[in-house]
């Protein structure tokens, strides 16, 4: 009978480089690690691109800010050039109508003396026409009230049929172009007389006394 004799237990041979049995791969350990960094570098890459994406935005809305600022100027300097022009012209549209005035007071007085006849009336007219296309106003009525910005009172006297400063003539017609007075009205006012009744309290004493006063209630 032949005994065997104690030693080590004897093991198949493996392959170097092969992974016992029960153990785990080393590859397979190092796949999940990889597996589990990929979504923490995208993750990072995210929040970079993000970062990124606010300050294009910021600066796009710095940018646009500074458009609407520089339009904004703009448009207020072209509307200030274009003020400026027009009262430039009708300062000098002004000055020039200035120097006419005499002559329009000259062609007023022809017409009120019926001396515009035949050729000089054609030219008078033919002014008249300019002017106005030049914006030149006539104002300055019998009748009207007294207004200090607009006429100028030459002549003072008191009437009994007036309730307030009125001008009664007009001795020189005033002019204006637009809201620019030229010219004031030269004018005759008459202020109502002191202690004297208007006559238009006049006439209302006068229709009370007529239908027996106002009634008591």
């Amino acid at each position: 009978m032949t005994e065997e004799t104690p030693g080590f237990e004897e093991k198949p041979d493996v392959p170097s480089g092969a992974t016992p049995d029960g153990a785990e791969p080393k590859d397979a350990s190092s796949s999940s690690s990889e597996e589990g960094a990929a979504p923490a570098g995208d993750a990072v890459q995210t929040v970079g691109l993000t970062a990124q994406l606010d300050q294009v935005r910021t600066a796009l809305n710095e940018r646009t800010g500074d458009l609407q600022r520089l339009q904004a100027e703009y448009q207020n300097y072209r509307r200030r050039v274009e003020r400026d022009r027009a009262t430039v012209k009708e300062i000098a549209v002004a000055g020039l109508l200035s120097e006419l005035l005499p002559v329009l007071d000259d062609v007023g007085r022809a017409r009120d003396h019926g001396e515009l006849v035949g050729g000089f009336k054609s030219v008078a007219e033919s002014l008249e026409t300019v002017v106005a296309k030049l914006g030149l106003q006539q104002f300055g009525k019998e009748g009207e009230p007294f207004d200090p910005t607009i006429h100028e009172a030459l002549m003072h006297s008191y009437a009994p049929d007036v309730t307030e400063t009125t001008c009664v003539a007009i001795l020189q017609p005033g002019y204006r172009i637009g809201e620019r007075t030229i010219r004031p009205a030269r004018v005759a006012v008459a202020e109502p007389q002191p202690g004297a009744t208007p006559a238009a309290a006049k006439e209302e004493k006068a229709t009370d006394e007529e239908s027996g006063g106002t009634e008591e209630v």
